[in-house]
């Protein structure tokens, strides 16, 4: 098969400059696969409490061009409109264009929801949730012009339910439904927004588990960061046939992860009492069908045009 490569790309990773780390791994092979890269990331998270050790952007830029890449750090947060522009301008100025935009920037805070500050979690969302969205908005304009675009938005096993990581999950899980939206939208436009659920020996995995903890160990032993990042590279080319998908990618495994819904019963006339009596029905997972994109022409529905002047007077 013909080696797949990005060359003419320019590719942004968010949250790409620690050691180890997820980002650092994608921006690495799609470096060495002749893409410019943005290499972004703030460098210290200054509420962070655990990570170990400073993230560099410049230094994975380095690595890239010490390689024979093309790279540039990027510096600003993912956490406001500003910042995104920002980060997107950084690869407009340096290669002329944005192609490939890799959603990666993450915090994990893992603490049973009772206790979990109130900060903490919206942390979870301003970075986990909002970064993506904001960092999609900026480069979404660019890739419509062009009629071309690849994102790929980073989401975790943990938003299928997760004990003591619900922000973390509840983060995820939105970037995941995010990803659908956004693949609907971008159809049209030559856009496609995939999802990837990865897993690693990280930072932030350090960061999150106790040193003695047997789940740390393995993870160090058996699932380098570089195994998620061929499906991460894959859904980044112009060759990927799909759009609205979501991948795990864990330690050498790669699996589609996939919304179905039963057949359940179909009944108008229904009543409480209908349901707790044709329960199983509801739940037979026998002939459950994928869920799939909404696969419409939107002009005809007859929805009135944005107004944003509209915005005050209905959040009254």
């Amino acid at each position: 098969m013909e080696r797949l490569r990005f060359d003419g790309k320019t590719a942004i990773v968010t949250g790409a400059g620690g050691n180890p780390s997820l980002g650092r791994a994608h921006a690495l092979l799609l470096g060495a696969r002749g893409a410019n890269v943005v290499v972004n990331d703030i460098g210290r998270d200054p509420e962070a409490r655990h990570y170990p050790g400073e993230a560099s952007a410049e230094t994975v830029a380095e690595e890239i061009r010490a390689a024979g890449g093309n790279a540039i750090a990027s510096f600003d947060s993912v956490t406001s409109p500003e910042g995104a522009e920002a980060i997107i301008r950084t690869a407009i100025d340096a290669f002329g264009r944005i192609d490939i935009l890799i959603n990666n920037a993450g915090i994990s805070i893992g603490a049973p929801f009772g206790e979990i500050s109130t900060r903490d979690i919206q942390r979870h969302i301003d970075v986990n949730l909002m970064g993506s969205i904001w960092c999609s908005r900026a480069a979404w304009p660019h890739m419509k012009r062009q009629g071309y675009g690849r994102i790929v938005n980073i989401t975790s096993s943990s938003m299928t339910g997760f004990a003591n990581q619900v922000a973390y999950a509840a983060s995820k899980g939105g970037a995941w439904s995010l990803t659908r939206s956004l693949a609907a939208e971008g159809q049209p436009f030559g856009i496609k927004v995939n999802a990837v659920s990865p897993g690693g020996y990280t930072r932030l995995v350090i960061s999150t588990l106790e040193a003695d903890s047997p789940l740390l160990a393995h993870s160090q032993e058996n699932l380098p960061p570089e195994l998620s990042s061929p499906a991460v590279a894959f859904l980044a080319h112009e060759t990927c046939p799909v759009t609205g998908e979501c991948i795990d990618s864990v330690g050498g495994e790669v699996q589609r992860c996939y919304i179905s819904r039963t057949k359940g019963f179909a009944e108008r006339d229904h009543s409480i009492e209908t349901i707790a009596a044709r329960w199983a029905e509801v739940m037979d997972e026998h002939g459950a069908a994928c869920v799939a994109l909404a696969d419409m022409d939107t002009s005809g529905w007859g929805l009135r045009p944005y107004d944003a002047s509209l915005q005050k007077e209905f959040s009254r």
